[in-house]
């Protein structure tokens, strides 16, 4: 497994955010599973993932895919006590850091809980309004 690959597999598992946006390049760019946007930028996508990592609860791996600079990660986890099963579409640049990062996940209603979870976290973090501007 690639060095990056591996130690966010890692860090992710020991739920431990603080180390992630050192793998991402700083014009990272996220497309999460809850909509049809995208978020710009290491500082923007971290506060994202930062979320996130509050949000899912009995998270695991189940399998992990790839060579190069291209990854799947398969997981699953439970949103709202909704079962969910996703995978992480992780392309490194030549660096070796995250150049781009999508998730997919299935069934619809964990997505909707995952939206409206997300939504609620970060209506009451004042510190996220900045990274409004990252989101095309």
């Amino acid at each position: 497994m690639h060095p990056t690959i591996q130690k966010f597999h890692d860090l992710v598992l020991a739920n431990n955010h603080s180390g992630v946006p050192a793998l991402m390049a700083e014009d990272i760019t996220f497309q999460p599973p809850t909509y049809w946007a995208t978020w710009n930028g290491r500082d923007a996508v971290a506060a994202v993932l930062g979320h996130v990592n509050e949000v899912f609860t009995d998270f695991e791996y189940r399998r992990v895919m790839g060579s190069d600079n291209d990854w799947a990660l398969e997981f699953q986890c439970k949103i709202e006590g909704l079962d969910c099963v996703g995978v992480d579409l992780i392309t490194l640049n030549d660096e070796g850091l995250m150049q781009t990062f999508e998730v997919v996940m299935r069934p619809y209603k964990t997505i909707g809980a995952l939206r409206a979870a997300m939504n609620e976290r970060v209506s009451k973090d004042p510190s996220f309004m900045k990274h409004k501007s990252a989101l095309s």
